[in-house]
């Protein structure tokens, strides 16, 4: 019972800093929502299957239309949810996870799961979509955003989780 009395207070305290504050919670350091919204979303795609088709050249300057998939679709859909325009950049998985440790892409998709080697260098949105692979294996499937910026990925998650729940 003390225990529980401790912990509650200790929730209140926090809750009462967290709010006088008067930052947002959660955060973004770089300020990647507050940019993107009404802005421009800088996407790393990385051609993959169906989740990720790209149908002309590498590197910058990809046209809307070259960028197809699944993954492509729910680009588009939560950057219009942002109001956003798209910036597509298309590379390999390590050349975007790059660009996005340095703060040059704001998501990065290409049927990455959540197994991937690049969750030391992004923060990996929930899990959305489920696919096996001709060996069984199941892969739960995430788009990489910048670390730290947990309110960007709030909203994506919440966006993700929308979109999953509709299907």
């Amino acid at each position: 019972m003390r225990y529980l009395r401790i912990t509650a207070a200790l929730l209140l305290a926090s809750s009462l800093a967290l709010a006088g504050c008067g930052t947002p919670f959660p955060a973004d350091p770089s300020g990647t929502l507050e940019r993107v919204t009404e802005g421009t979303l800088r996407v790393g795609a990385s051609a993959n299957g169906d989740w990720v088709r790209i149908s002309s050249g590498n590197g910058r300057g990809l046209r809307d239309e070259d960028v197809q998939g699944s993954e492509a679709e729910l680009v588009r859909r939560f950057a219009s949810k942002l109001g956003a325009g798209i910036e597509w950049v298309s590379g390999t998985e390590y050349v975007l996870a790059e660009d996005l440790k340095r703060g040059n892409l704001d998501l990065v998709v290409g049927g990455l799961d959540d197994k991937t080697p690049w969750a030391t260098h992004a923060g990996l949105s929930r899990a959305y979509a489920e696919s096996r692979d001709g060996h069984g294996s199941l892969h739960r499937h995430v788009m990489l955003v910048p670390m730290g910026e947990n309110a960007f990925l709030l909203e994506l998650d919440r966006f993700l989780m929308d979109a999953k729940e509709s299907r």
